[in-house]
């Protein structure tokens, strides 16, 4: 998960711990909101994403005022520090990068079955 918090700073411009706590809010939105079997093998084909996950914050829901979903996360990212600008460039980033490791035919079905998330990536 290294390459992909380098991959924020570079790209998106945020702090390594800003970049670090964003990755475990989507991974683990990607997991409360996503098919479990696809989402499965996307955890299974990211090196470290599940202790990225479970890293301190990522569920920690009191940042998001108890709400859930896409709005949830964004609000838990913001909480983290970044800008709406930065929560959808992190965003794609993070789901390209998703792409690359996992392929687009999974990517694709959990983008496709969680409602909004289209509209960000």
């Amino acid at each position: 998960m290294d390459e992909l918090v380098e991959r924020l700073v570079a790209n998106v411009g945020v702090g390594r711990d800003a970049a670090a706590k964003t990755i475990a809010i989507i991974l683990d939105f990607l997991i409360k909101e996503g098919p479990p079997d696809k989402v499965q093998v996307l955890m299974d084909t990211l090196p470290g994403a599940e202790r990225v996950r479970q890293s301190a914050d990522a569920t920690d829901t009191s940042a998001a005022f108890g709400m859930g979903g896409i709005m949830g996360a964004g609000t838990r990212m913001m909480a983290a520090g970044l800008d709406m600008g930065q929560v959808q460039a992190v965003t794609r980033e993070v789901i390209g990068y998703a792409r690359e490791k996992a392929g687009e035919d999974v990517v694709g079905e959990i983008v496709g079955a969680i409602p909004g998330l289209g509209q960000f990536v």
